[in-house]
């Protein structure tokens, strides 16, 4: 990543409390970078344009990548799809347990595509290297696990795992197969979350207290009412296969296309969107997570059978750490939210705020009035003097602000993570989304649903990355 020409190169993280509090005390110094915001400038006074250096290269045919997708319903082919603009991959396989899928893939991709409804035919093939694991979340664990001990690279998407106590032996397998593994929250690898990272470490906001995240969405799609495909049956479905290691029951065409409103194969609102935002703040402040997790929420407009909230608030403690002083994050995610189809992360600090989203980051700074300001000065004078002869508090002016805004033509955040996984698979730098991060992302997330179901407060070990 790039701005105005400057280096993309990631800063590494703070090594210690020290090194921390030397970055906060830096940051005044930052606003050297943009002097007007010292001079209370205009909202709109500083603008910069986040850019990706080309990575297109020649690729020779021992760097081709053979791909496979275990689970060909939306977010599995979008994934393929976002791969293959990668050059020199391939897609070579595709699994699903419905055989409409299989069926629009080889229209897509070509007759001589291989489809099959088990999993393990394709993991088993010698000319597949990779497998973009997009299957519901109950599967996500097990056939990562299986893929990772066959010798495949695999893209998992998020959570890495529909239960906490999954989450080791995934990290297990990844280590034993030395195999790259990477969990597909797509933000992490983001220009934006980028730009957050770098301007937090270089104490732009001063000392974080207090971080909230938000997701918002108000249509049937967005609320998971997907569409029940006119030509599933029992026939065309393997329900057995679909259930896999969930508790048996008749075959129910809901629970297979809208599976996500199911608590036997979906892990709700926190397994699919808190955990994006857990995975960026984990990126950006290189924090490994929580020690207290409480949740709230309700089924407030989408009565159709579904099992988990459609509103959801979970309120965490963070410890104070080598990286990061001790702060609080508040989450909500709504589906009946009337502003609809919008999303962020906040950072709050002593000096400032960050709003961070894939493609944008907003640095507010607040400007203390200029004490060579006589004008100024002698109106506080007034206002202490009117106050019982307190002494002149500092007077902050409205924040100044920096947008930080990708460049036009950017790829994407979801191009970036899959370049990240397929440099790695092709021997280049390791992932950062790996099996302990995804933990780590993963089970406050899956926390909030403890904490909801079972009305109570849920602690967390995150170095040890166990429930207390």
């Amino acid at each position: 990543m790039s701005e105005t020409g400057k280096s993309g190169t990631e800063p590494a993280a703070a090594g210690s409390r020290r090194k921390f509090v030397k970055s906060v005390a830096a940051g005044s110094a930052l606003a050297a970078g943009f002097p007007s915001l010292l001079r209370g400038a205009a909202p709109d006074a500083v603008r910069r344009t986040l850019t990706r250096e080309s990575r297109s290269r020649q690729v020779s045919p021992s760097d081709r990548i053979g791909l496979a997708v275990i689970g060909a319903g939306g977010m599995g082919m979008a994934d393929v799809s976002t791969a293959l603009r990668i050059p020199g991959v391939e897609l070579v396989a595709a699994c699903d347990i419905f055989d409409g899928r299989l069926d629009a893939a080889r229209e897509r991709y070509g007759e001589d595509l291989f489809t099959t409804r088990d999993y393990r035919e394709v993991i088993a093939r010698d000319d597949i290297d990779a497998v973009i694991v997009g299957t519901p979340d109950h599967w996500h664990q097990p056939i990562s696990v299986d893929a990772l001990r066959a010798g495949k690279a695999v893209y998992c998407e998020k959570p890495m795992v529909h239960d906490i106590a999954e989450g080791h032996d995934l990290i297990r397998a990844e280590e034993e197969s030395g195999k790259v593994f990477q969990v597909g929250s797509q933000g992490m690898s983001s220009l934006g979350n980028e730009k957050a990272k770098e301007l937090y470490e270089a104490g732009a906001i001063g000392e974080l207290n207090y971080a909230e995240g938000f997701w918002a969405r108000n249509d049937p799609i967005g609320a998971w009412q997907y569409p029940i495909p006119a030509g599933a049956s029992e026939e065309t479905v393997d329900w057995k296969q679909f259930l896999g290691p969930a508790p048996d029951r008749d075959y129910d065409p809901l629970r297979v296309f809208r599976w996500r409103n199911y608590r036997d194969y979906g892990t709700g609102v926190a397994g699919d969107l808190f955990v994006h935002l857990f995975s960026s703040l984990h990126f950006v402040v290189s924090s490994r997570g929580p020690t207290r997790i409480q949740a709230a929420g309700g089924l407030r407009y989408w009565k159709d059978g579904r099992e988990v909230p459609d509103v959801l608030l979970g309120v965490f403690d963070y410890p104070e750490t080598e990286a990061h002083p001790g702060f609080n994050l508040s989450l909500r995610v709504n589906f009946v939210d009337g502003t609809s189809g919008s999303t962020y992360l906040r950072l709050v600090g002593s000096e400032g705020a960050m709003d961070v989203t894939w493609t944008e980051v907003i640095l507010r700074k607040n400007v203390a009035v200029d004490p060579m300001d006589a004008f100024s000065q002698e109106k506080m004078a007034e206002a202490a003097a009117d106050e019982g002869g307190l002494p002149a508090r500092v007077r902050m002016l409205p924040p100044a602000e920096a947008r930080y805004e990708v460049e036009r033509g950017y790829r994407g955040a979801h191009v970036d993570h899959f370049f990240n996984f397929l440099e790695a698979v092709r021997g280049g730098p390791p992932v950062l989304e790996d099996a302990a991060f995804g933990l780590r992302a993963a089970a406050p997330a899956l926390a909030c649903n403890l904490s909801y179901f079972e009305d109570r407060i849920v602690r967390w070990d995150p170095d040890a990355m166990r429930l207390v």
